[in-house]
């Protein structure tokens, strides 16, 4: 059963709780995070909860939640929807108070959260996906995680108007790739992993920390952390996005034009592989 959790109480998903002066509800005032259930265990949730006190700090909302009570609310989710295998998105907010642009003096955080049953699409992994270059237009905050999606959104929706799987955005600017619509993303080059460094452009995505620190050192590759171009991206032999959805997912066709063999790469297989091999260790 899908689950809800809204400013300290457990909730029926059709259950009305938005409060209409939600600074999160008028102004995307807020952060969030998408956490992963496999096997009834909760993967990666230390790491997503140090970035969601990041997201908070850069955007001056009090900590009211501390770790251990938000891992206490996930975990009784998960008990109460019976949901073995799923994604849990949570948000905070800065609070409800009449409408002004300001942060409003003794505003108190809320917080939801949403449990539903989800599993990452073994099709793609497989066979790899079909994306699309746009341009990147959202604010030059990306490396916070928060509830203003609305380039996102558009870049998403240019996909699914195109007919692909995904969108690699690319600021115009500087004629260079950031990161998918909500992902991170990498090619293979030589030998050489390339992905965007960590900065204010990109979000450090969870899954990509995994990679970068653990499993990628582990199977021996080196990475290039260094801005690329569309042009270079598409010259690549091979292409993955990465998330806490996605997993490690293959791109082999961008705007038409095949990316290597137009087939999954050893390379991504053997991360694929690698983080499989994480995922069952963690939480079995």
């Amino acid at each position: 059963m899908e689950y809800g959790f809204f400013d300290g109480e457990f909730v029926a998903l059709d259950e009305p709780k938005v409060q209409l002066e939600d600074r999160g509800y008028q102004f995307g005032d807020g952060i969030y995070e998408v956490t992963r259930i496999y096997n009834g265990k909760l993967f990666a949730l230390e790491r997503h909860l140090e970035r969601c006190r990041h997201s908070l700090r850069e955007l001056r909302i009090p900590i009211t939640y501390m770790d251990e009570e938000l891992t206490a609310i996930h975990y009784d989710l998960i008990k109460k929807s019976g949901i073995k295998d799923g994604c849990i998105y949570f948000q905070i907010t800065r609070g409800a108070a009449p409408r002004t642009h300001a942060f409003p003096d003794q505003i108190v955080p809320l917080l939801s959260m949403t449990i539903r049953p989800s599993k990452p699409d073994a099709d793609q992994q497989e066979n790899g996906i079909h994306c699309t270059l746009a341009e990147d237009i959202r604010w030059l905050r990306c490396d916070i995680k928060s509830l203003n999606l609305l380039g996102n959104v558009l870049a998403k929706q240019l996909a699914h108007d195109k007919g692909v799987q995904g969108t690699i955005q690319f600021r115009k600017d500087q004629n260079l790739i950031t990161e998918g619509s909500s992902s991170n993303f990498f090619i293979v080059k030589d030998g050489l992993i390339w992905t965007h460094p960590t900065n204010n452009y990109i979000l450090k995505g969870v899954t990509r920390s995994i990679l970068m620190e653990e499993l990628i050192p582990k199977l021996g590759y080196t990475v290039v952390e260094k801005a690329f171009t569309p042009e270079f991206a598409l010259t690549a032999d091979e292409a993955f996005a990465t998330s806490t959805s996605l997993e490690v997912t293959p791109v082999v066709n961008i705007d038409g034009q095949t990316i290597g063999t137009g087939a999954p790469g050893t390379v991504t297989q053997s991360l694929l592989k690698a983080y499989h091999q994480l995922v069952a260790k963690e939480c079995k």
